[in-house]
């Protein structure tokens, strides 16, 4: 989801790269949640997301969406995103005290928060979002384990180029010309990297790039 806003009026100013120290650390929850509550459909996943949920929970991606998560249309692309639930719209995998259950599991945009990510000639960089948390006592971290993601290197690759893939394919949907080929590109890629299962005994990124190999090619890109 592509946001226009000033970094100047969100964040401290800085940006940050992942052996960088960042403010981020709320000293266990103090905000107590907040950022788990009213967040609309905007917790979107990625396809590592989906791996990471459906490995660990040993659950399917249409299972996952009886309850748990939703689609949305995003920039023209049919996206999952978290669902949020009940009175106090807060996200469908706080259990009953009011804590994540999937932690451990938790998608890219919850382990990242309160930063986000700028991307920029195919790369990106963190930011803080100094307005986001309620907490304000808050101590520094390196990114990196804050982030606390498995071959990060790998992962944040991954993420650059599922960015420019994804603006590629919002280009493909506004010139497809008609409703029928749009369609069949949102079918396509929904089934491509979120319905067909991952295998969880095979490393994921090689797995993605193959799909993304036939991704490309269905919109016409090297």
């Amino acid at each position: 989801m592509k946001r226009q806003v000033n970094l100047n009026e969100i964040s401290d100013g800085g940006l940050y790269g992942s052996n960088d120290l960042v403010e981020v650390t709320c000293n266990g929850c103090k905000g107590k949640a907040s950022c788990c509550h009213g967040m609309g459909s905007s917790i979107i996943l990625d396809p590592y997301d989906i791996y990471r949920l459906t490995s660990n929970l040993n659950l399917t991606f249409e299972g996952l969406l009886t309850d748990r998560l939703e689609l949305n249309l995003v920039d023209g692309i049919i996206l999952p995103n978290l669902k949020m639930k009940g009175a106090q719209e807060q996200c469908s995998f706080l259990n009953e005290e009011g804590k994540c259950s999937i932690h451990g599991s938790r998608p890219g945009i919850c382990r990242i928060f309160p930063l986000g990510r700028i991307y920029e000639n195919h790369s990106f960089q963190y930011f803080l979002q100094v307005n986001e948390c309620v907490n304000t006592s808050r101590t520094k971290v390196k990114v990196s384990n804050w982030i606390d993601t498995k071959d990060l290197e790998k992962n944040e690759k991954f993420l650059v180029d599922w960015h420019y893939f994804l603006n590629a394919a919002e280009e493909a949907v506004k010139g497809a010309g008609d409703e029928k080929t749009v369609k069949n590109i949102n079918m396509f890629l929904l089934n491509l990297f979120y319905l067909m299962k991952y295998e969880p005994d095979r490393d994921f990124y090689l797995q993605f790039y193959e799909r993304l190999q036939k991704g490309k090619e269905l919109l016409g890109l090297r």
